[in-house]
Parts: C-alpha cells; structure tokens; sequence
C-alpha cells in the first residue's frame, strides 16, 4: 500500500536536486587600494580583540560597556529582530520537505427516502455512522531549484539580520567610549577651572588689599573681579556640558538619567591613547558587520532572481493520503476498511500572464544591481570614515605636541607677570592677560587629550572594532 507513493516521492526528491535556476552568488572585489593613507608605515596588523574597548585599560568604561550590551533596550530590539529572522528562515525551509498531516473523524448521516437514490431502494432512507483515520501528504517537487532559492535568500537575510544585531552593538559600545571619555575630558576641565577659580579669588583678594593700602587703583580691582567672575561662569557653563553627556551615557546603558551615574572625578590625568592596530582596506569587509550585512543584502537579491527565473518553468507538485474508514469503530482496522490514493502528481506550466513573469524578473535583476551599487556606496563611505579617523587621531597628536609648547609659554608668562605687577613694574593688565593666556592653554590641553581619545574610538568603529562574524552574541548574553 505504501510502496507507489514511497517510490513516486523517493523519485521527485531524487529529482528535485538535479538543477538551480539563476546566477550562483560572487562575492564582491575588495578595494584594490595596498594601505590606508594616512598611517604610519610599519603600523601593527593585528585585529582588535572582539571587547575592543578593553585596550583602553580602564575599569570603569569596562563595567559602563557590559551594562551597556546587557540592559540597552536597542540591542533587545535588535536581537528580536534576529530571532524574528531566523524564525522566517525556519518557515521557509519547511517547504523544502513533505507536508505530512494526520486526521480523525467521527460522523453521523441520514440520506433522505425521497430522492432518487432514496426511491431506488424502494423508498428507504441510508442512516448510521462514518468513522475514518488517516494521514495526508503533499509536496512541491523542486526541479528547478526554486524553492532552494527562496531558502538561499531567507538564509542571507537571516545573516544579514545578525550583521546588523553586531552593527547595533559596535555603534553602541563606540557611542559609550566616547560619551566616557568626553566626561573624563570635562572633568580634567573642571578641575582646571576649579584650581583657576582659586587662583583668581586669591588674586582678587590682594589687588583689593592694595587698593585698600592705595597701592593699586580701583581699574585693577575690577579687572581682577572680571577674570574672577569669568572663571566661575565657565565652571558653569562645564558642568552643564558633563550634565548633558552624563544623560547621555545613562541613557545608554539603559539607566534612567534621573540618577547620577559616575562622580566626578576630583583629579582627572587623561591617560595616552593606545595604539590601534589598522589593517589593510581589503580586509575592511570582514571587520565591519555593516558590510557584512550589505554581502548578505547582496546574496538574498541574487537568490530572488533565481526565484524569479523559477515562475517560467513547470511547477510540479505530489499528493496522496492513507488510512482506514468503516461505519463500525470495531471493523476501523480491519483489511476491508483500508483507502489509499496517490496523485494528483499535478503540473502547472504558465502559458500566458501578460508579462508578469517577464516583469517580476526585470525587477528582481534591478534589484540586484540596485544592492551592488548600494554596496559600492557603503564600501566607498566606510572607507572614508577609516581615513578620517586616522586623519584626525594623527593631526590630534601633532597639535597635542605643539599645544604643550604654548601651555609651558603661557604658564612661564603668567609667572613673569605675576612678578612684574608685584614689584610694581608693570599694571594688572598684563597679570589678567597672562591669567586668559595660561587658562586657555592649560584648557585647550586638556581638549586636545580628549579629542584624541575621541579619534582612537573613531579608529576602532571604523575598523569594525575586532568585529568577527558570531562572536558578538556570545558578548551580549
């Protein structure tokens, strides 16, 4: 009984691997450009370690990152949305195999007396009950590879949905590095502007204790108030800046921003970036999940043209059932009671539907070239951002090199003046604009550091920032 449709189903299986419609998917070229412009030659190779944050060596910003990746609610989204994907990716495989059903019933009937039927029987009426069980099958015999098309593509999209999940977290852990580290530069700002704030009271108190023995004039008292009073609304107006970015990094790292998040660190010594190691401009598709997904973007458009090359060709599809029925439950397994057909084994050629076929394979072809040359974009702007970034971290190191330079000069400067003034050699001019000349050099240092920092975690998210394809679900559970 179950020999026919065993063989006719082993035969379109058989079959059904044969042949795959549409164009096998190629990898896009990688740049063919040897190094990046602006690095130094001899410049490591090495990847980041997927926690790339940690070459930082700050505890802090360490526990900040794992918080980050465990409750921000925008890597939640992103992993639903890879389960979402992979969850698709499991319906649509299903339709690679054999739908097979299994079915019971229990049914009561009476015929009527007065039909033909009914007349025939010398008017009398059929009655009882109808029992039966079985089971169903049916199934798409894949010839032409269709249907592996549609799962190709699913499978693509599905790793796609993955790249971006890691795209998410690599934007997220940069985004926190950098609010960490632009707070760590306000700090050594306000710590600054406090030591100046002290510097100016101080000096406030004895121009007006000279004033006072009518060694000075009341110019000089008011120049010493302005500097004071300057300096204590640029204390200020820091401190509104790090509340901002405080907000920020809480929000973040899934805190609410009502409760403080660090303290401010009373003495802030910015550390050195550490080095980065940059790569070639070839292996920039395999670091980054963007580009990554955009190669998977790329596979999913070339599996619909196969998909869509599958609606020319025949569609063949298989059905059959089994099982036993009987108006008595007792006789339900009995020899007599069995059923079985196989078939239809139906097929279904288009012959003519306007030009929709014609149609949804121009699409799907435009498509692809549409991803292509989306790919060129993301590829052409992510290698930008590497030199950007790499153009800034080096320019930030040079500036930082001639600003220590002024920050000795306005220092040595303010010393001579303080010097001159007391001696009464020269006015409290020349002490206030040494003071401007020695806040803004010690501030602007302090900057400098910062935005250097800054550009190193540019590097590191630009680079993919040790991104390896997998790894990132590990981090986040």
């Amino acid at each position: 009984m179950f020999k026919p449709l065993a063989t006719v189903l082993a035969i379109g299986m058989l079959l059904a691997g044969c042949t795959t419609l549409g164009p096998d998917f190629q990898a896009p070229d990688a740049p063919a450009q040897a190094a990046f412009r602006h690095v130094d030659a001899g410049a490591d190779s090495a990847r980041l370690p997927a926690a790339w944050w940690t070459v930082f060596r700050d505890t802090t910003l360490d526990s900040l990152e794992a918080r980050a990746l465990r409750d921000n609610p925008g890597v939640q989204a992103a992993a639903q949305r890879l389960l979402q994907a992979q969850a698709q990716l499991g319906v649509v495989r299903a339709g690679q195999l054999p739908s097979v059903s299994v079915g019971a019933g229990v049914s009561n009937a009476r015929t009527s007396a007065e039909t033909s039927q009914g007349l025939a029987l010398g008017g009398r009426s059929i009655e009882g009950n109808h029992y039966s069980v079985g089971a169903s099958l049916s199934y798409e015999l894949d010839l032409w590879g269709r249907v592996r098309r549609v799962v190709e593509a699913s499978d693509a999209q599905a790793l796609a949905a993955q790249d971006d999940r890691d795209g998410v977290i690599l934007l997220l852990s940069s985004q926190v590095a950098s609010n960490y580290w632009q707070l760590r530069g306000l700090d050594a700002e306000l710590a600054i502007l406090r030591d100046a704030l002290a510097t100016r009271r101080e000096s406030q108190e004895l121009v007006e204790a000279r004033f006072n023995g009518g060694l000075s004039n009341e110019l000089d008292v008011s120049r010493a108030r302005i500097e004071r009073a300057n300096a204590e609304a640029d204390l200020h107006e820091v401190q509104r800046q790090r509340n901002l970015v405080e907000h920020a990094l809480a929000t973040l790292v899934g805190s609410t921003p009502s409760a403080p998040l660090l303290a401010e660190a009373p003495v802030v010594q910015l550390p050195q970036p550490p080095a980065i190691p940059v790569g070639l401009p070839a292996s920039l598709v395999g670091q980054r999940p963007d580009l990554a997904a955009s190669v998977a973007q790329l596979k999913a458009a070339n599996a619909q043209v196969g998909v869509a090359e599958g609606a020319f060709y025949p569609a063949m599809s298989l059905t059959g059932n089994v099982g036993y029925a009987s108006q008595s439950l007792n006789d339900l397994t009995s020899g007599g009671a069995r059923q079985f057909s196989a078939g239809p084994l139906a097929l279904s050629l288009p012959v003519f539907d306007g030009g929709h076929n014609r149609a949804n394979l121009a699409l799907a072809k435009a498509r692809y070239d549409e991803a292509v040359a989306n790919h060129q974009t993301k590829l052409l702007g992510a290698l930008r951002e590497v030199e950007d970034a790499l153009s800034d971290l080096q320019q930030r190191q040079q500036q930082g090199e001639v600003q220590a330079q002024s920050q000795q000069a306005a220092a040595r400067a303010l010393l001579v003046a303080q010097a001159r003034y007391e001696r009464g050699v020269s006015t409290y001019l020349d002490v206030t604009d040494a003071q401007r000349s020695a806040l803004g050099a010690d501030r602007a240092a302090a900057q400098i550091r910062t935005q250097r920092l800054l550009a190193t975690v540019a590097v590191a998210r630009a680079l993919g920032g040790g991104w390896e394809q997998g790894e990132a679900l590990a981090t986040v559970r």
